[in-house]
């Protein structure tokens, strides 16, 4: 008998020994994935500065480049007392301003917003940036909260549909607070998917701040568009730093988010673009945008494209048809903003923005 509970305890003590290399092991691994976490965080914003380096770079000959620190709302705090709650949220925007610019005329002012639940203004928007410019326009672009490359606590800052329209309005403000050759009647509010989505709330919240809108592929239904993507994508908007609610927890919440929802508010002139091809915005989101500004009896324009190639990035590549599509948005644009020296034609456009 005593052979055996010596036996039990040494297979006892044993087993303690595995589960606790076990438990030691699982620790690690977790600290590990912490650590790699970070390590993203850190990886995006050394991208990020590299890829400032790169707007100062391709726009040096066309465009005075700055990248300025504004404030937008508050962040959203657990805790009303916990320090610096209140505050208003910082970030950055860049500033996009022609060589040719003469300080005693009046411009008008593009606010550029990018796209992406987490993404940031890239240099795959340089063609865009330089045909404005050509144009005569100012350009601003937000780094509004949740933009990638500005650390863990910015990106999770995130208000999707929420503070983050505000921050595009800050930046429509702080422009033509603090530019005097901006002129406050031409402004107008740019953006492809999620930016377009931005465009839709802001003239939707703000009509009195701007002229006219262009959105391209808009994000427009979030309770459909949840439902199409896939759960890695659902999880984005359910976390606890986010909504924070699946759509079946609180319907109401998504559709308060949802241009689609907002439609009866339209007061400023809109374009709209969209592609029955778009693998990302599926068409039946931008139809239901569309069907309810028609419900809604308000004057706006647009075009669905039919399946061509590019998808959700049709217009914003650099086929012929991408550049045709854009000088159409520009066009419609120029009524509203009377830039100083607007496209006449394509030629015009392939010039200034894919020649030396």
């Amino acid at each position: 008998m005593r052979k055996k509970i010596v036996a039990l305890f040494i297979s006892i003590f044993s087993l303690s020994m595995v589960f606790g290399q076990e438990a030691a092991l699982s620790a690690e691994i977790k600290l590990l994935n912490e650590r790699l976490s970070s390590l993203s965080y850190s990886f995006d914003q050394l991208s990020k500065r590299i890829e400032d380096n790169g707007w100062y770079d391709k726009l040096s000959g066309v465009a005075y480049v700055d990248k300025v620190r504004i404030t937008g709302p508050a962040a959203v705090s657990k805790s009303k007392t916990a320090k610096g709650a209140g505050n208003p949220l910082i970030f950055w925007s860049y500033v996009f301003i022609p060589k040719e610019f003469n300080p005693a005329k009046s411009y008008p002012l593009i606010v550029l917003v990018h796209g992406g639940v987490h993404g940031n203004f890239g240099l795959n928007n340089d063609h865009i940036v330089k045909e404005f410019l050509a144009q005569g326009y100012i350009v601003a672009a937000p780094e509004y909260r949740g933009s990638t490359g500005y650390g863990k606590k910015f990106q999770q800052h995130i208000d999707y549909g929420g503070l983050e329209i505000d921050d595009t309005k800050s930046c429509r403000d702080y422009m033509v607070e603090n530019y005097s050759f901006i002129d406050k009647n031409r402004v107008g509010v740019v953006g492809w998917s999620h930016g377009g989505f931005h465009a839709l709330h802001n003239i939707f919240n703000y009509p009195e701040s701007y002229t006219v809108a262009y959105a391209g592929v808009p994000v427009s239904d979030l309770i459909m568009r949840l439902g199409y993507q896939d759960n890695s994508y659902r999880r984005l908007f359910s976390a606890d730093y986010h909504i924070g609610k699946e759509v079946a927890q609180d319907v109401k919440e998504y559709r308060r988010r949802s241009p689609a929802f907002q439609a009866h508010k339209l007061q400023t002139p809109l374009l709209i673009h969209a592609n029955t091809n778009d693998d990302d915005v599926l068409i039946e989101e931008v139809e239901h945008l569309i069907a309810a500004l028609k419900a809604n009896n308000k004057k706006f324009e647009y075009e669905i494209y039919d399946s061509v190639p590019g998808g959700h990035h049709f217009d914003r590549i650099d086929s012929y048809k991408a550049k045709e599509v854009r000088l159409k948005v520009y066009k419609y644009l120029q009524k509203y903003l009377k830039p100083n020296k607007p496209f006449a034609s394509l030629s015009e456009l392939m010039t200034a923005s894919y020649l030396p």
